[in-house]
């Protein structure tokens, strides 16, 4: 018996009986079994190696957040450098160190 059978027949015995909150129960839990299959279907994760592709792109999001965290780092150690040479040339240029080359 499939999951949308089970809740067919669920859902006929709370109408035919009444909703006891066993049978309500029951229908809730069947319902959500069966929209997750769905889901999951839905995203094509519902296959034997649903798995194998979770966990690789947990690894490629790893890997693209460690390059951008990298990214940021060299960036900032870029313009931390370039800071520090133009502080260097106009502490040169204050002291006249042009004019002593000459």
């Amino acid at each position: 018996m499939t999951r949308e059978d089970m809740l067919a027949r669920l859902i006929a015995q709370a109408t035919h009986e009444g909703g006891d909150l066993v049978t309500l129960r029951a229908m809730v839990e069947e319902a959500s079994e069966v929209g997750a299959e769905r889901a999951l279907h839905r995203l094509g994760l519902s296959d034997e190696s649903a798995q194998d592709d979770i966990d690789e792109l947990r690894e490629l999001l790893q890997a693209w957040r460690d390059a951008k965290a990298s990214a940021w780092k060299a960036a900032v150690a870029w313009i931390v450098r370039g800071i520090f040479a133009l502080l260097l040339i106009g502490i040169a240029v204050r002291l006249g160190v042009g004019e002593l080359l000459k």
